[in-house]
């Protein structure tokens, strides 16, 4: 099994080199891990021992960075390496203050693996939700390295789980860790299932993020100028076939709301295309001032950082992504209290699913539903108020999974 890996991890390796010469993503994967064993151990400092946290990419880093943000707080003596797989967590988080040292994580080679554990020595190792590589896994291991699984979460379809010699392989990658703090009740039952007893229920660590950054949000005065004495719905992180059913939305609608559209995609061409489908008249972030904020009813957020702060400003929020490969971070927006709704992939999402539950969020499939939703709440404040008060309720009941996970492995 193991021979099979090492090829699939050769083949995988020579993709990305070659998609490198097209994919500005791949570019950057092949280009940030040029070189890497020289650019380590110019970083990192060879007499300490290193809390190493481990995130395949930025949606992981928010899992983790409320227990590294603690650890930071309560033992600053401990140096941190971060490290990431993908080019979109590493680009926008490695000057991240928090972490001492902040890199890509070489390819899961034994060579590299060796090599890579040679120059930081960790202390202790966090990996966060999904990341299982098995020669990491089992180096870290044979070194006597402690191991840990934050917020991890596991499906009845997945590998580690089939009766299979296949299956048989990867459960011993998981048999390597010291501890799993995983999010639900379910994931715990599967571990169980298959031997392994060394696991706490702690829930998602990103409920105590956001509550973290609501508690400490930034303000924008400009908003309350530009939404005035209107509802105010916000679309956040939304892609074209989100914004498609939106933006007819908005050209339809003729109630007193605004809008604010922060794109997930936020290149000139992107920002054009979205401010052309709208009839109704718009502004730029980048481009407003008192006077052109207030007469116009979209806002089009041209910049990226400040999304998780404009929600304490809205009525109603709008999740992109589940017209894709899934939904983006919806506690964002929970946690002021709003109703959230999204498209119909959303399943993978333990949150969207027990947020509906909750009455809290709600599932769309078409523009159709979209209006129905929107204009129940619009005329209907009250029922409005209690989807938002479900949301938080929701977020205040899930918090809590740090200080269990620190308490744990750091024993504080």
């Amino acid at each position: 099994m193991v021979i099979l890996y090492n090829i699939g991890i050769f083949i995988y390796s020579l993709l990305i080199r070659i998609a490198s010469l097209f994919n500005r993503k791949a570019h950057l994967f092949v280009k940030g891990r040029k070189n890497w064993q020289s650019q380590l151990k110019a970083k990192i400092d060879t007499g300490k021992r290193y809390t190493w946290f481990h995130c395949a990419s930025l949606g992981e880093f928010e899992q983790c960075r409320p227990v590294l943000e603690e650890v930071k707080l309560k033992l600053p003596e401990k140096p941190i390496l971060l490290t990431f797989f993908s080019p979109s967590g590493y680009e926008i988080r490695k000057n991240y203050p928090h972490a001492d040292v902040v890199c890509y994580l070489p390819v899961d080679t034994k060579r590299n693996v060796k090599k890579f554990l040679d120059i930081v020595n960790p202390e202790t190792a966090l990996f966060i939700k999904y990341e299982f590589w098995y020669h990491y896994i089992t180096e870290v291991k044979k070194r006597g390295i402690p191991l840990y699984s934050v917020s991890a979460i596991f499906r009845e379809g997945q590998h580690f789980f089939k009766p299979h010699l296949l299956g048989k392989w990867y459960r011993r990658s998981l048999k390597a860790f010291s501890h799993f703090f995983v999010q639900n009740q379910k994931s715990a039952e599967l571990l169980a299932k298959i031997g392994i007893s060394n696991y706490t229920i702690t829930g998602d660590t990103r409920f105590d993020r956001v509550a973290a950054i609501a508690s400490s949000a930034k303000s924008f005065p400009v908003i309350n100028e530009f939404k005035v004495e209107s509802q105010l719905i916000i679309i956040g992180s939304s892609w074209k076939p989100d914004e498609e059913l939106i933006t007819r939305f908005i050209n339809n609608h003729k109630g007193n709301t605004k809008f604010i559209i922060a794109p997930h995609e936020v290149s000139e061409n992107n920002i054009n295309r979205i401010q052309q489908s709208l009839t109704a008249p718009s502004v730029r972030f980048s481009q407003k001032d008192e006077i052109n904020i207030v007469n116009n009813m979209v806002l089009v957020i041209d910049s990226i950082g400040i999304l998780s702060s404009l929600y304490q400003y809205g009525d109603i929020a709008y999740i992109g992504g589940g017209f894709g490969v899934g939904i983006h971070n919806i506690l964002e927006a929970a946690t002021y209290g709003i109703p959230v709704v999204f498209g119909p992939n959303y399943t993978k999402f333990d949150e969207a699913c027990n947020l509906i539950a909750e009455g809290g969020a709600f599932s769309i499939n078409s523009y159709k539903e979209l209006g129905s939703i929107f204009e129940g709440f619009l005329n209907n404040k009250g029922r409005m108020k209690e989807a938002g008060k479900s949301s938080l309720k929701f977020i205040e009941k899930n918090l809590g999974a740090t200080p269990i996970i620190i308490k744990k492995v750091f024993n504080i």
